[in-house]
């Protein structure tokens, strides 16, 4: 997998590593936060995972270039949400995100619905407005 690939700003992703949060104890004995070196069966994983999910919004992206459906489709698809949560995250009915699926609904919408959605989807509204 490429790293281009990886979504680059997951919290503990460094150096082509996900990395994750462990707790030990520290010179004091109490038990502190510390970030893994990771692990690369996990990290193998991950990386075959993302390319299965890169590999399910192919289609979805075809039908974007095609103007079948909206680019908000397939970065739903890409962070694995559903209407009711991308909905919930971006404080956007359900009815309207069904609705802005449709490319010409989207193609309508103005900065600031565009702005909810960028935010719960943690790209920018030029980001949101193409696929890859």
């Amino acid at each position: 997998m490429k790293t281009k690939d990886v979504p680059q700003d997951l919290k503990y992703f460094k150096d082509k590593v996900i990395r994750d949060v462990m707790y030990a104890v520290d010179e004091d004995g109490r038990y502190t936060k510390v970030v893994s070196d990771g692990w690369s069966v996990k990290n193998d994983v991950l990386a075959v995972v993302w390319e299965d999910i890169l590999e399910d919004c192919e289609p979805i992206r075809r039908q974007v270039l095609r103007k079948e459906v909206s680019p908000l489709a397939y970065h739903m698809k890409k962070n694995l949400q559903d209407v009711a949560m991308l909905a919930a995250y971006a404080g956007i009915p359900k009815r309207k995100v069904k609705k802005h699926l449709e490319y010409e609904a989207f193609a309508e919408l103005d900065n600031q619905t565009l702005a909810q959605y960028a935010d719960a989807l943690r790209i920018t509204v030029d980001e949101l407005k193409r696929v890859e």
